[in-house]
């Protein structure tokens, strides 16, 4: 069954690869169905993958192969909470080892462009603390940081 609302990503032609890559990436994850084109269109023809409908972390999500007319940016990202540093750096390391690249404080980008931010929880919980001097510290100590460091967080949450 198609759920009422899905998120709608673009990709040139490797829709079906990156739900694939996510599905075996991230928990609660999965492809749920390919749909091929039933006649040609502009940048593609019948039988090739135009769709697919896969599931990250529980969003229901499709992939659209529309070409290159339009290209993913930072305005839309996918943010991953996640508990311990060997969960970042796992997530961190898939997607920036399979072709993506790193950015700043936690944010990468997947090989096709789709914007991640891999934020662990006790930065999150860290940013939003009530002692507003320690959530400063923290927040000074992030945006140094590439891929977040748990330990360094909790250093400067101390200091």
């Amino acid at each position: 069954m198609t759920p009422k609302n899905s998120i709608c990503l673009w990709y040139d032609h490797d829709a079906e690869e990156a739900a694939h890559f996510y599905a075996g990436l991230f928990p609660d994850s999965q492809v749920i169905a390919v749909h091929h084109a039933p006649g040609d269109y502009p940048s593609g023809k019948a039988g090739d993958v135009i769709t697919v409908q896969f599931t990250v972390m529980g969003i229901p999500c499709i992939g659209l192969n529309g070409g290159k007319a339009f290209i993913h940016n930072e305005a839309f990202s996918f943010q991953v909470a996640t508990d311990d540093q060997a969960e970042t750096d796992r997530y961190w390391d898939a997607i920036v080892g399979n072709g993506g690249q790193e950015s700043v404080c936690g944010w990468c980008k997947d090989k096709w462009g789709v914007s991640w931010q891999i934020s662990p929880r006790v930065l999150i919980d860290a940013v939003a603390n009530p002692d507003r001097a320690a959530a400063k510290r923290a927040f000074d100590a992030m945006m140094n940081m590439r891929k977040i460091d748990i330990a360094i967080i909790e250093q400067a949450l101390k200091a």
